[in-house]
């Protein structure tokens, strides 16, 4: 496929399916690999659901040269104000330096603006010196959060190397062979507690999780949020946990091979709650173990999770469970 006839007027405008063939093939032709499924997912996503999503290219002579992919925040991590999250963008080779991902950005916030959106946020890895340029050119700014990703090859829990919740106690007498040695059947965290793939009934209790946490009733956005956790990734890897046959617990992921560049098998945390009620009963923990034990299992490599800088108790929380600083900048514009 050759590259368009390039002119100085351009046209951004809204995606559509049509256009897939040629956003895969502009992604392909900067980052040298193929993620059809990816976009695929992405725009059968913005389908399905056209205002949580929002998506735009610029043409250039009737031919797609660019194209830009966010998605709309509501309440993740607590967040108040709306925003947008852009999670993918590229601009055909030989169009770059002739203002179109200007005119591209330009446009994605006019738009994001218009549906009340306050913010751009994005990130990028620190050596990505080209696009940091021109998130800088832009007037993004560093954000005041915390990028976090855990190396599921190095973490303990959901490994072999994952240590028992209360170690059984040894026998008194070293001559008794018959008491079980320590850890021989004492239960991981995810054995403590009953954890499930998150299911659409278990909608209320997710709500009523974050009712006791934010005292708001936010049903609205949790009921698309869970929706979204169940159809909008490559595989379901959201997870409930469950007391007494009451949701405990939920952690809403998605794993997507290719949002914001990503080369590798990538999970993202978008949010993660405990009852307060069953706080400091280690059902965070548990569901943590179980999602780094099935996300193993499926070959991914990386955890990845963004926290306020304010937020000391969930930043401690991921840092116990492995988590450190990541080699990605989170970026923020106000619009």
């Amino acid at each position: 496929m050759s590259s368009p006839a390039l002119t100085l007027h351009s046209r951004p405008r809204p995606l559509a399916a049509r256009d897939l063939d040629r956003v895969v093939w502009i992604d392909a032709s900067l980052r040298g690999r193929t993620r059809r499924a990816y976009f695929e997912r992405r725009l059968a996503a913005a389908a399905r659901d056209p205002d949580r999503h929002l998506q735009l290219g610029v043409e250039t002579d009737g031919r797609l040269a660019g194209h830009m992919l966010g998605r709309a925040l509501e309440g993740e991590f607590g967040r108040t104000e709306p925003e947008v999250r852009l999670e993918a963008f590229g601009v055909v080779g030989p169009a770059q330096g002739e203002g179109l991902g200007a005119a591209l950005l330009k446009a994605f916030e006019d738009e994001a603006a218009r549906r009340g959106l306050r913010q751009v946020r994005t990130t990028a890895l620190w050596r990505e010196h080209a696009l940091l340029a021109f998130f800088d050119r832009a007037g993004f700014q560093l954000s005041p959060v915390h990028v976090l990703d855990c190396a599921l090859d190095e973490a303990e829990l959901g490994s072999a190397r994952e240590a028992p919740v209360e170690p059984a106690p040894g026998p008194a007498d070293p001559n008794d062979y018959g008491t079980p040695r320590p850890a021989d059947f004492a239960p991981l965290a995810r054995d403590a507690v009953e954890i499930g793939i998150l299911s659409q009934a278990d909608l209320e209790g997710v709500a009523r999780i974050d009712r006791r946490h934010t005292g708001r009733d936010r049903r609205g956005y949790l009921c698309r949020t869970v929706a979204e956790a169940l159809a909008d990734s490559a595989l379901r890897v959201s997870l409930a946990a469950r007391i007494d046959r009451s949701v405990a617990g939920y952690v809403m992921a998605r794993l997507d091979y290719g949002d914001f560049g990503r080369a590798e098998p990538v999970a993202v945390i978008d949010t993660i709650g405990v009852d307060p009620l069953r706080a400091h009963q280690g059902v965070g923990r548990a569901m943590l173990s179980q999602l780094f034990a099935n996300l193993a299992a499926l070959g991914v490599e990386r955890v990845e999770t963004v926290v306020a800088s304010g937020d000391l108790g969930l930043l401690g929380f991921f840092y116990a469970a492995g988590f450190r600083p990541s080699e990605r900048l989170s970026f923020l514009k106000q619009l």
